[in-house]
């Protein structure tokens, strides 16, 4: 699966660490779903379009 997720953290000035700390999972979990090794589960990923205010369609796509 595809994502945006490193560049909207670069967008909104977050380390890896500052946005696992504000998704309360492991800075080894945001660079992986960012590298494409895993995919988040479907409540983190809601998490995660809560965060940046976009539906999850508009941070992830399929490859």
């Amino acid at each position: 699966m595809k994502n945006r997720l490193k560049v909207l953290r670069a967008e909104n000035d977050l380390t890896q660490a500052d946005l696992a700390h504000k998704l309360e999972v492991s800075r080894q979990t945001v660079n992986a779903i960012e590298k494409g090794k895993f995919d988040p589960s479907l409540p983190l990923a809601f998490r995660i379009s809560k965060l940046f205010q976009m539906p999850i369609e508009a941070i992830f796509q399929e490859d």
